[in-house]
Formats: C-alpha cells, structure tokens, sequence
C-alpha cells in the first residue's frame, strides 16, 4: 500500500507505477485538483484497467455524483465508516476474480439485515448497497446461485424493505452479495435516491 499527500504526488505515482496498481482509493479533497478532474486524469493514466473508489465525506454537488459514475467510479467509501466496514468492503475490488462484480456503484453501509433461504432465518450486518443488490457479512455464507429473502431498513426510514434475490458471490472471508431479483418499485425508488444521493452534501 502506497499513500500520497497531494494529486500531484499521486498522478507521478501512478504515472510511474501503473503496472502494479491492483486498487486506487481517492480522498476527492487532496490539494492541487478538484475531483473530477483528477479522476479524469487518473483514468487517462490507468486506461480503466484499475478500479477506483472514491473515500470521501460528501460530494459537493449531484452533479459531481453524475459525472463520477460516467468516469467509471467502482463505489464510494463515506470516510467516517467503521473500519470494520470498510476494510471487507475493499474485498470485491482487490479480489475481482472471487466475486461477480455489480455494474452500479456500491455504498457501505452497516445496518442490521435478515435474510431467509428455506425455513431458516439468519440476521447479519450488511457490507455495502447497490441499487441492484446488498452484500452481507457472514462468516457461513449459501452456495452462489441461492435463493433467499432479505429484509431491512434504511437509515432513518420506519418501514422494512423486503426482496428477492440469490447468491451472486461468496467468500469465507468477507461474505456474501445479493443479486436482487424482484423489489417493490417503491422500496426500489428508496434504495437508488439513497445510493444516487448518498455522498451528496446537504449544503447545495
């Protein structure tokens, strides 16, 4: 692992060192560049072949939000995350050819979900979210190809979100991703405003 202080530091780095770059994280609030442009400017360097996640508090506008996703962003870090969310959360990127990787990008997320294959219900705590599915913490995950029934809560909403979905990866070490298969369209609508606007400050 390599840090760096500053974008220009980092496009040396990177410039210099694209053959053993496995995985890019990007404070979008280092000096010398604003976000976008810098992520512009890495993916000219990397010509795509190296996933980068964004670590940041909050974008500043839903514009940037937009613009990030059509660079190609693989999923966004909210920094004041536990680091027993993010770390896990790392996985899917360092390890591509151990999970079947979601086309939306991912947001972490640690809240309480139950999940129920057969007659047996287990409760767990979430990994990340998609607006096509939700990766669970366990160390038991099913068989990729299950099918299940998941259930939880948004963060500040009072109603359950029920869906349906199966095994699209897993791993002893991380967990398990959920594929959503069939969602109410109104608890859909909840899970993309919420992974849509996540990193989108309040102050606009």
């Amino acid at each position: 692992m390599v840090s760096v202080a500053s974008s220009a530091q980092l496009l040396a780095r990177v410039g210099h060192d694209r053959a053993g770059l496995n995985l890019i994280v990007l404070d979008l609030q280092l000096p010398d560049a604003p976000g976008v442009a810098l992520v512009r400017s890495l993916r000219k360097l990397v010509d795509g072949r190296v996933p980068l996640l964004i670590f940041s508090g909050s974008v500043a506008r839903a514009q940037e939000v937009r613009e990030l996703a059509a660079l190609g962003v693989a999923g966004y870090i909210n920094e004041f995350s536990a680091a027993v969310q993010i770390v896990p959360a790392l996985a899917p990127h360092l390890f591509p050819d151990n999970f079947n990787r979601r086309g939306s990008p991912r947001v972490v997320l640690g809240i309480p979900v139950q999940y129920r294959f057969g007659n047996t219900i287990a409760a767990a705590l979430t990994l990340n979210l998609s607006r096509g599915g939700i990766a669970i913490r366990t160390t038991s995950p099913l068989e990729a190809g299950a099918k299940l029934k998941v259930r939880f809560r948004m963060p500040g909403s009072q109603r359950d979100i029920d869906a349906e979905g199966r095994v699209a990866w897993q791993d002893r070490r991380v967990g398990m991703g959920i594929q959503f298969d069939a969602v109410d369209p109104a608890n859909q609508a909840l899970i993309d405003h919420f992974v849509d606007g996540h990193f989108v400050s309040k102050k606009q």
